[in-house]
């Protein structure tokens, strides 16, 4: 029998590659890139290890509870789905009796690395509708600094680049070819037809080695390079002053005194260039003979003050970080710099991509809102070939943020310590949940999670397995039985993303792509009693007496509501599973009519709302670290095109192209202990230490070691007999407590480290 062929698309990352599957008597036998799709012009290894996935032996396949003490060792029985969700819910039931909702933790995993982007909404609504803010998700060390952070100076999120009409690239901090290969072919699109790029990464690797430019920078160093960056922007006059005039904040004055905005009646005030006198801010959009910089005496109701614009705060900042400061800074040499401040300059429009490497620093926000600014100069936002929000699918939210009780939000955990964070949006970090598990009475009690291995990937405190067990249940849905799952009191086997439908609603890289409707079918039944996360919200959902928010149970009509504004049925969906194009345009620079979504209703070069929280209100530049002796090298975590997180490593084929863990450096850092490419080193922390095979690479400088991500002992158990009893878990060795002040941004690309020679050498 021929194998059938069904049009889908890979859900495992933020790519969502369009695929074509072969399915032969029910059985998964291949996934195979599908060009005619818009991301299906080639598919990574994991999406190829579809097969293998599915058909692990190491899958739960029926639900399991815990007898005995938590952690490697657990011992499991099986138990049926009526008695574990009975049990589930019952626990849930008598907390929110004794307690209140939000003394249940509800987790999810990443939508951007794991295929849960298909219950992501649904998760959260079962969280609202119970009443508890708390969901513990991972935005902090994700997207957070994409999506969010850049809102305190844009309004919105950083948006997507218009590579079809884009002249110069920035790609900072992020490397497609491994982390979004539909991102990195459209890059290389781009550059076939005369686009230049320029990437900030202190590896070399992906798209670097095809870069018009590679900016090398010291990790942690990104704010100084974008303060250094503008400051020759500023000298070289490439800066489109209209655009701030106009839309920006910047003309606003600032008080040298209090270093707060000048108001009278409360409005803000500029300098008139005309008058040479202090009046009114204009409406946003209106040209005018204003000041951008400049020192001003203004008389104030408490006597003359001296005020400066709120660019000129900014732009004094930007010109003291002279090239050869910014070199002292970040490693990149003056005559670079200036030679990437030229190519935005000229090769115009500006466009920016970022990602992790932005997010996970301790001065994560402060860095991202200097890097917005820099881009606001060139007054490319939202503009043909800048940075876009290319026009969306019209679907129904589910997520249900109207269902929790009023005044809920601010209850959620974390939010007294950081409110412009995560937290503001009803995220938690494991952090937050550890702080407060080690209270004398915890205010959490029980925690639901649908994935999310947090003991492989969130610098935890050393006792955060201890802390679960002031819980009265925890229970985890999963594929396989994690070190976080060996946690938990139940776990739920949940299918595979093969196994069940999943709607893509846009592709992101493009207009084309964000055109592209589509529900991935389920190639194959579940394994087991495997059964979609969906699927359990909705029958956790019926025995809490939610079911009236889960449309009585009926998931068609469920989805059916979701799609409703596109005018396409879930039905129409499955009878076209390689998806239907609703034809989009993007309506660009949509600012002129709505303005920005920021409390001044323009791009703020001064924040008042960081500043009225304690926090600077426009970036400041870095000092010279002075030299440490005793961590002379920084560690960089990166991830490998064979993994995403802690995931796949059970996989044969995934598992033969990245057997063990990795430390790569340049051969110099190693020469001075005698070590050889492939000898086992201990890569040491203040906090402890992680062992790895050695890599050489020249083109990394010789004061970073680059670390692969998400290992643990259980994901390889060929491990333990090749490193007996060694630490591999990167995230075991980051520092709880060096993360944004603003965010919670664990510091996961500049920790202090040194490396020593193994004890596992042949």
């Amino acid at each position: 029998m021929e194998p059938q062929t069904i049009r889908t698309y890979c859900p495992l990352c933020i790519s969502r590659c369009g695929a074509v599957a072969a399915v032969e008597e029910g059985v998964l036998k291949k996934l195979e890139a599908d060009p005619h799709h818009p991301t299906g012009r080639a598919l990574c290894i994991k999406g190829r290890a579809a097969a293998e996935m599915v058909y692990a032996q190491e899958r739960i396949l029926t639900p399991l509870r815990r007898i005995g003490p938590r952690g490697p060792g657990a011992r499991w029985e099986p138990i049926g789905w009526e008695e574990a969700l009975d049990e589930i819910v019952r626990k849930m039931d008598t907390i929110r009796g004794e307690s209140e909702p939000q003394a249940v933790v509800f987790g999810v995993t990443t939508p951007s690395g794991t295929a849960m982007a298909d219950a992501f909404g649904w998760i959260h609504r079962l969280a609202h509708a119970y009443g508890s803010p708390n969901v513990l998700f991972a935005t902090e060390n994700c997207n957070w600094h994409k999506d969010f952070s850049p809102q305190l100076t844009f309004g919105a999120g950083f948006g997507m680049p218009d590579l079809q009409h884009t002249g110069c690239l920035l790609l900072w901090g992020a490397n497609p070819s491994t982390s979004w290969p539909a991102l990195a072919l459209e890059i290389s699109k781009a550059q076939k037809r005369g686009m230049k790029l320029i990437v900030i990464d202190p590896r070399g690797e992906g798209l670097a080695r095809k870069a018009d430019l590679w900016l090398q920078l010291r990790p942690g160093s990104d704010k100084a390079l974008a303060l250094g960056l503008a400051g020759e922007l500023l000298r070289l006059g490439a800066v489109d002053r209209d655009f701030l005039l106009r839309w920006s904040n910047g003309p606003w004055l600032v008080r040298d005194d209090n270093n707060e905005l000048l108001l009278k009646g409360g409005q803000p005030q500029v300098w008139s260039i005309t008058t040479d006198t202090c009046e009114g801010a204009p409406k946003s959009g209106e040209p005018g003979p204003w000041a951008l910089e400049g020192t001003f005496s203004v008389a104030a109701s408490d006597g003359p003050v001296i005020c400066r614009p709120a660019f000129d705060h900014y732009a004094q900042r930007c010109r003291a970080m002279t090239p050869e400061r910014s070199a002292a800074l970040t490693g990149i040499a003056a005559e670079q710099l200036r030679r990437a401040a030229v190519l935005m300059a000229e090769c115009r429009p500006l466009a920016l991509n970022t990602w992790t490497g932005l997010c996970q620093h301790a001065d994560a926000t402060q860095t991202t809102r200097a890097i917005s600014l820099l881009y606001a100069l060139s007054g490319d936002w939202d503009a043909p070939g800048g940075n876009v929000a290319f026009s969306k699918l019209p679907l129904n939210d589910i997520a249900g943020m109207e269902l929790l009780p009023p005044h809920a939000l601010a209850d959620t955990l974390g939010r007294a310590k950081r409110p412009l964070g995560p937290s503001s949006r009803g995220w938690i970090s494991g952090s937050d949940l550890a702080e407060a598990l080690a209270q004398p009475q915890p205010p959490v009690r029980g925690m639901l999670a649908f994935g999310g291995n947090w003991l492989a990937t969130k610098p935890l405190p050393d006792d955060f397995p201890a802390l679960l067990d002031k819980l009265d249940f925890f229970a985890i849905t999963e594929m396989f039985l994690t070190p976080t799952a060996q946690l938990a009191d139940i776990v739920l086997p949940v299918a595979s993303p093969w196994e069940r439908e999943g709607l893509c609603p846009g592709f992101l890289v493009s207009q084309e792509a964000e055109s592209r409707l589509q529900l991935r079918p389920a190639l194959v039944p579940p394994r087991g009693e495997s059964r979609p996360d969906r699927w359990i919200v909705f029958e956790i959902a019926k025995r809490l007496g939610l079911n009236e928010r889960f449309f009585n149970g009926d998931s068609e009509s469920a989805l059916n509501y979701v799609l409703a504004r596109t005018g396409v049925t879930a039905q129409t969906l499955r009878d076209t599973p390689g998806g239907i194009d609703l034809a989009l345009t993007t309506a660009y620079r949509k600012y002129r009519t709505a303005g920005f979504a920021t409390p001044s209703g323009r791009i703020e070069i001064f924040s008042s709302e960081l500043q009225r929280h304690g926090y600077s209100a426009v970036p400041e530049p870095d000092e010279v670290a002075a030299d440490n002796n005793v961590w002379p090298l920084l560690l960089v975590s990166v991830k490998e095109v064979a993994n995403c997180h802690s995931q796949h490593r059970q996989l044969p084929s995934l598992r033969r192209r990245a057997p063990l863990p990795t430390a790569t450096v340049h051969p110099a850092t190693a020469s001075h202990l005698e070590l050889r490419e492939g000898d086992s080193v201990n890569v040491v922390t203040a906090r402890g230490d992680i062992t790895a095979r050695l890599q050489f690479d020249e083109r990394l400088a010789a004061d970073v070691v680059s670390c692969t991500y998400g290992w643990h002992e259980e994901a390889q158990k060929a491990l333990a007999e090749i490193w007996p009893g060694a630490a591999v878990n990167f995230a075991g060795v980051a520092i709880p407590a060096d993360c944004d002040p603003v965010s919670g941004s664990n510091n996961l690309k500049a920790i202090p480290c040194r490396l020593m020679r193994g004890a596992y050498n042949p």
